[in-house]
């Protein structure tokens, strides 16, 4: 066939390939597209899932009536100007390609008004070809409407899926968007009913309303606010407890300068912060907002704009999981989910001093009362029945509970607030497996082996992080073969393993020689810890897996080392457990993500025999 130009219309058809793959991708496209003119409020309505009808109706901008015909052409934008322009993209649109490819494949109708016009004027699309404009009644703002999706082009109409379906990604693509522009009020009807109301959230209160209207109230209750910056990066957002992760990866939303993208260093570098709290086979939550220089990231790299390429994806990647890693390890037992990092600090303070007696000893998370814990002085405050060990307790922070001393049934709830530590104080034991705590709210259950094996993990990791990673010598160094690539790697990086323990050299074009590796692994499979530091290496500029195998192995330890269950406790060794646990970080899970303790609310106990009914 000889070579020739591409009708118009067919050319549309093919870029529509690429941009409109369902009713959701049209609405993706014409959402963020009022959102880019600065709306406020965007109506979203929809017929039999998108298909029959998409009615996108906002109070943005709007579009001079001289530029709309322009606006139905590819690649004609308000976006960009130049190359300078392209490489500091901000909006969430700008190739100039969704409006062309939408029309191409259905029955369309554009509809504008700006602020200062007299009146709107609107351009219908005919079999791909836009009609004259005509002018109409219309407020301030835009509507596009899109009719019968795919009538032209029958085989792609074909590969749409079923009514409830189609609206599904519909849903799911206006909660993504809800959650990254809070300020924005979304509001989506399908036949005729009202479905989806996200209203705009303008304080704390409104972005947790908001939040918990996209993901629900469990999410919204069981999360960790995170607000980071480092190095010209800021993340912010919210991440779910370990205790709430999911059985699938549903509810995890990222977003770059408001844009929501699917990015595989931040999935690394979240995995990676999670590994040491999260249940094997769970997955994490979370919804994540990464400001940084748009010149430093390419927002240009897919079609759809699912994707970004960062300029340096190794600052990016550390940079969160430092934030992630740290903000976790905030996750002390007890502790409220949305506390900040002051009062995480006052309840380490907290039970150090009374561990310690109020000996004033300074706070330090690795640090466990193991005084009490071996069975300290029955003289010690620990010792007492709950009620005294009340009011010592209040007596060391300047707080003491109602009533005279002759009132000893008064129950611990009414203390003043802050006369109780956070778990409570220990009444029994239970089957030789769980400590019953007296809470001020009600009544606290704790696993102590999966307690006492996070402690002891994390006393090992810190004593481990303090001696630094020491090289073992092999008595026969082993051969590896390798990639040409893999080896020219290693040549040129000898110092990256040496910092990780490792001694290698090339000894061919495809192989290496380990001579040395790190001291406390040693037994472990060198050959592969090796290959798959190598492909983090590469890929990633960075590599956890020789902390992950010796974290492993400290887990190891830490479990056998830890209490067993029948193993009968005194009241001060439960207690100091209890002190240990509210100053140890990530305490709220074992070494195998497992939940060391739960709590029963006073409420939950009375709805349990019907009290109050």
């Amino acid at each position: 066939m000889p070579i020739r130009a591409l009708p118009e219309v067919l050319i549309n058809q093919i870029a529509a390939g690429e941009v409109v793959e369902r009713p959701a991708s049209v609405v993706k496209e014409l959402v963020e597209n009022a959102l880019d003119a600065g709306a406020m409020r965007v109506d979203v309505e929809l017929e039999e899932g998108g298909i029959r009808l998409i009615r996108v109706r906002d109070d943005g901008a709007g579009i001079q009536a001289d530029e709309l015909p322009l606006a139905l052409t590819r690649h004609a934008t308000s976006k960009i100007a130049s190359l300078d322009d392209l490489e500091g993209v901000l909006t969430l649109g700008f190739r100039g390609e969704a409006l062309p490819s939408i029309a191409a494949v259905s029955r369309f109708a554009l509809t504008s008004r700006t602020e200062h016009a007299e009146h709107a004027t609107r351009v219908i699309v005919e079999d791909g070809r836009p009609q004259p404009a005509q002018p109409a009644q219309h407020p301030h703002g835009t509507t596009v409407e899109v009719r019968d999706l795919f009538y032209s082009v029958p085989a792609r109409r074909r590969f749409l899926r079923a009514e409830r379906t189609e609206f599904a990604h519909v849903d799911e693509l206006l909660r993504t968007l809800a959650l990254a522009h809070m300020r924005r009020e979304l509001r989506l009807t399908h036949n005729g009913k009202a479905v989806r109301s996200y209203r705009a959230a303008v304080d704390v209160g409104g972005r947790q309303r908001r939040l918990a209207d996209a993901l629900g109230e469990a999410f919204a209750s069981q999360c960790l606010a995170v607000d980071h910056e480092s190095a010209g990066l800021h993340l912010s957002g919210w991440i779910g407890l370990p205790t709430a992760s999911r059985s699938q990866a549903d509810q995890q939303y990222f977003y770059v300068n408001s844009r929501a993208v699917r990015d595989r260093v931040v999935t690394h570098a979240v995995r990676q912060a999670y590994a040491d709290v999260l249940f094997h086979g769970r997955h994490p939550a979370f919804v994540l907002y990464l400001d940084i220089d748009p010149r430093r990231v390419d927002v240009n790299v897919h079609p759809a704009k699912h994707e970004v390429r960062f300029r340096d994806g190794r600052l990016v990647h550390d940079f969160m999981f430092r934030s992630l890693h740290e903000a976790l390890a905030q996750t002390r037992a007890g502790a409220s989910p949305l506390s900040d990092r002051a009062r995480h600090v006052d309840l380490a303070n907290s039970a150090m001093l009374l561990a310690e007696g109020g000996s004033g000893m300074p706070a330090n998370a690795a640090y466990a009362s193991t005084t009490y814990w071996r069975g300290g002085s029955p003289q010690s405050s620990l010792a007492l029945p709950v009620r005294e060990q009340m009011a010592t307790y209040a007596a060391l922070y300047g707080a003491a509970p109602t009533g005279s001393a002759e009132t000893t049934n008064t129950p611990v709830t009414a203390a003043v607030s802050g006369a109780i530590p956070p778990l409570g104080f220990a009444v029994a034991q239970l089957h030789g497996v769980y400590i019953l705590s007296e809470a001020a709210d009600g009544l606290i259950v704790v696993d102590m082996h999966a307690a006492h094996e996070r402690i002891g993990y994390e006393r090992l990791k810190l004593a481990q992080a303090g001696e630094g990673i020491r090289a073992l010598n092999l008595l026969v160094p082993e051969s590896i073969a390798v990639s040409a690539r893999e080896a020219d790697f290693v040549e040129a990086n000898p110092q990256a393993f040496i910092e990780l323990g490792f001694d290698l050299q090339r000894v061919a074009p495809t192989q290496i020689s380990l001579r040395g590796m790190p001291a406390l692994l040693e037994g472990v499979d060198a050959r592969q810890l090796l290959l798959d530091v190598l492909a983090d290496l590469i890929e990633l500029g960075s590599t956890r897996r020789v902390e992950e195998q010796r974290n492993e192995l400290l887990s190891t330890m830490a479990c056998h080392a830890a209490v067993r269950a029948n193993r009968r406790l005194t009241i001060p060794e439960m207690n100091a457990l209890l002190r240990d646990m509210e100053a140890t970080e990530r305490s709220g899970q074992c070494n195998h993500g497992r939940p060391t303790w739960t709590r029963l609310t006073m409420a939950e106990l009375d709805r349990l025999f019907l009290r109050g009914r």
